[in-house]
């Protein structure tokens, strides 16, 4: 059983950055981050493959969000700069066992108990 334990959300103005931390308690396979806003469904953001060649986006989020990982530290990480108000939501992380990138939540059997993020405008 993985445990995944995320930080670094929080309240920032429009424009600001944060960065979104997820520690696994062993390592894992391919990594994400979704969200959910209030009254809208879980989406996914960003995913990263165990050797960091590859990274997926959401197409809103590409040229703001980097995502990144430590496999020494097994944690993975979310920069995200020029933060919208739109971008407000709980963030999740996601663990899978395998090391390919999945954009689909389904497809992730590990999960953290989320991170709020408030972009306000």
């Amino acid at each position: 059983q993985v445990q995944l334990v995320e930080s670094g959300g929080g309240l920032v103005q429009a424009g600001g950055s944060l960065r979104l931390s997820c520690t696994a308690s062993v390592s894992s396979g391919a990594m994400g981050w979704f969200r959910q806003a209030p009254g809208a469904e879980r989406e996914f953001v960003a995913a990263i493959g165990r050797t960091h060649i590859s990274t997926y986006y959401k197409d809103s989020v590409k040229g703001r969000f980097t995502i990144s990982r430590d496999n020494a530290k097994n944690t993975v990480y979310l920069q995200m700069n020029s933060l919208k108000p739109e971008d407000t939501a709980v963030y999740y992380c996601a663990a899978r066992r395998l090391v390919v990138v999945s954009m689909l939540s389904e497809r992730y059997e590990y999960w953290g108990q989320g991170t709020q993020v408030t972009v306000s405008s």
